[in-house]
């Protein structure tokens, strides 16, 4: 009755954190190791048995449309140097889901974002992972752990972690009235929250699994004081209605929002990587 077949990644944002790489390159391109961070994310996807994704892109969507598109003069360049393995990894964005694009006109906050999504959702609850968040969890991915919760309860399910109290008013704060295991009854979503009025070290990163009636919890908003929409605020009414669980998922979570996360991503990766694990590990050592 609940399943989740589709998948929303806003990925619209200017990173002016990455500036001046992001002028010409959107920031879900930034490569972790050799493929883009919005690729990872996407795997993510495919491994939970999702097979349709919107990309809601911004003004630079052509980079990511060439990525995820045919690109036949590469093709015929590896296939005539005899490099099957670089030719296979360029074919398989191509194929590895059905995507979609819809551009976000009007950057006006992550509300907005995910409403560009109602027609292509078409009534059906879908996953939400934003682009600035790659997670880890090769064996169990971490938007799996949600849909599994969502299928299971109908309700409307939000990726958490604990993390420290100054760390809060960088996310949002989760309060909640009773746990079950990593599982809690959600009362209350406060997004950015002051750091003397947190209540809760439990905050949202970046996935969530939602019904089709968020949208009418989007349509009510009110801009906040910088004329953003803001998706936790669409969340936080759900809440009130005891309409939403939080999962505390296992995983690790890479802030491709800030330089640091994007280093540590890459460093953590490499480490994990066959081929250039043990010589990246030796070089650390000597730098340490």
């Amino acid at each position: 009755m609940f399943k989740v077949k589709k998948a929303v990644i806003p990925v619209a944002g200017f990173g002016t954190r990455f500036l001046p790489y992001t002028k010409a390159v959107p920031k879900a391109m930034l490569p972790i190791l050799n493929r883009p961070a919005i690729q990872v994310i996407t795997e993510e996807v495919i491994k939970s048995g999702i097979e349709e994704i919107l990309f809601v892109v911004g003004y630079k969507n052509d980079v990511i449309k060439a990525h995820f598109g045919v690109s036949e003069q590469l093709d015929s360049e590896l296939l005539a140097k005899g490099k099957t393995e670089f030719y296979n990894a360029v074919k398989y964005p191509e194929t590895m889901a059905k995507i979609t694009f819809i551009e976000q006109k009007e950057l006006n906050g992550s509300a907005k974002a995910i409403e560009t999504a109602k027609e292509f959702v078409s009534g059906e609850p879908f996953a939400v992972l934003f682009g600035d968040d790659v997670m880890f969890n090769d064996q169990n991915p971490v938007i799996s752990q949600l849909i599994k919760v969502f299928e299971t309860t109908g309700k409307t399910v939000i990726g958490c972690k604990n993390v420290s109290l100054e760390d809060v008013p960088k996310y949002a704060s989760v309060e909640y009235s009773s746990a079950h295991g990593n599982v809690y009854e959600v009362t209350k979503i406060t997004e950015k929250p002051k750091l003397e009025d947190v209540k809760s070290t439990l905050s949202p990163l970046g996935r969530y699994v939602v019904p089709y009636e968020i949208f009418d919890e989007i349509a009510k908003l009110k801009p906040s004081h910088n004329n953003e929409y803001q998706f936790t605020d669409a969340l936080d009414a759900l809440s009130r209605k005891g309409g939403v669980k939080a999962v505390e998922f296992d995983g690790i979570r890479y802030d491709m929002g800030s330089r640091l996360g994007y280093l540590k991503a890459n460093i953590e990766y490499g480490l994990r990587d066959k081929e250039l694990g043990e010589e990246l590990r030796n070089y650390l050592k000597t730098l340490i």
